[in-house]
């Protein structure tokens, strides 16, 4: 990419499988253009429900596992409208404490109670699911893959604690959709089990717009009816629809996509690692460099970029104070020799630190 002219190895984005700029999604979304127009105009319970947008959910819901699926216009939205439906004031939520912060707002939002657990800590999560008889739902909602430290949900043990204790279990796999498991369905494929509900994101992975749940087909006409998100918005475009499937077709058919984006984010949180730079839990192709001091966060990421690295600086309240980070995000397309290099850069710019 150029920022401000000048060129640099973009380390900072969600297109993980380079899919946003590839020929065949963008053809896709310009024929979906030509034939339903730039915009759905309207909801989809009132004008805006087109066949692009049934076709995706279909596509979808087969990609995920499940009987249906539901297009919404964002995450944020998705998450929203889900848990807002779902849980209510007899209801309760156990959330991780590093959910997404559209997480935390539909846990608010609905009006439930809500507790939260140690960090993809099954033995905390076990303690608390211990003492929720009382309420009439109980939901545990959790992200597949962490977005500012790159672990992977503990899935393997919370789910089956879930189900002791008769919990619901819904998975923000925003970050795994399409790099995960044996076939790119997700950090559930990837832990080997099931969940009831799985909230995706075209925007990333899919390297279009919008996102979706993946659900039973009741869930999906019950959230068509109660999902204020959904409800009352406008659908999502007909050309991101359109790319989005096309996207989904890559995911099938080029596994080395996947693939090579784990295997570049290993050689960088190696390198990195090798560099002195605190990787912390990251397993994905999430990598952050954990150096706590807010301006010494902010002075590597203007340095880097000036040596035509782009890594994003994250400080709180994005990440808990004395947390900041530089946030390495790789994708399938970089090649052994441009991550060796940003490997290269950082090692001299840390040594560069030391002796100032």
């Amino acid at each position: 990419m150029r920022v401000d002219g000048q060129p640099a190895l973009m380390l900072g984005g969600s297109n993980y499988l380079d899919l946003a700029g590839d020929e065949r999604v963008v053809s896709a979304a310009r024929a979906a253009a030509r034939e339903y127009g730039c915009a759905a105009g309207g909801s989809r319970l009132i004008n805006g429900n087109l066949e692009i947008h049934e076709a995706l959910e279909r596509e979808l819901a087969a990609f995920a596992g499940t009987e249906s699926a539901l297009l919404f216009s964002t995450g944020y939205m998705a998450n929203l409208g889900l848990i807002t439906a779902l849980a209510g004031p007899e209801d309760v939520v156990v959330s991780d404490a590093l959910n997404h912060a559209s997480i935390i707002d539909a846990c608010r939002l609905s009006r439930a109670e809500t507790r939260v657990f140690r960090h993809n800590d099954p033995e905390d999560f076990e303690k608390l699911a211990g003492t929720l008889s009382g309420f009439r739902e109980r939901i545990l909602v959790a992200d597949g893959v962490y977005s500012m430290d790159g672990d992977i949900a503990r899935l393997r043990e919370l789910v089956p604690i879930a189900r002791r204790y008769e919990m619901r279990v819904v998975l923000d796999d925003a970050h795994g959709l399409g790099i995960l498991g044996e076939t790119g369905r997700g950090s559930a494929e990837h832990e080997q089990v099931e969940v009831d509900v799985q909230i995706g994101n075209l925007g990333k992975a899919l390297g279009s717009f919008g996102a979706y749940v993946a659900c039973s087909a009741t869930l999906r006409e019950f959230l068509i009816n109660v999902s204020r998100s959904f409800i009352f918005t406008c659908a999502p475009a007909p050309a991101a629809a359109g790319a989005a499937r096309a996207a989904l077709s890559v995911i099938r058919e080029e596994p080395w996509r996947r693939r090579a984006l784990l295997e570049r984010a290993a050689q960088l949180r190696d390198g990195l690692r090798a560099g002195g730079f605190d990787t912390g839990l990251s397993e994905s192709q999430i990598v952050p460099a954990i150096l706590g001091d807010n301006q010494a966060t902010m002075r590597l990421c203007n340095a880097a970029l000036a040596r035509g690295v782009y890594a994003h600086g994250i400080r709180y309240p994005s990440v808990p104070d004395g947390g900041a980070r530089l946030r390495f995000t790789p994708m399938c397309s970089h090649t052994l020799e441009e991550i060796d290099e940003v490997v290269r850069v950082f090692h001299e710019l840390a040594h560069a630190d030391t002796h100032e």
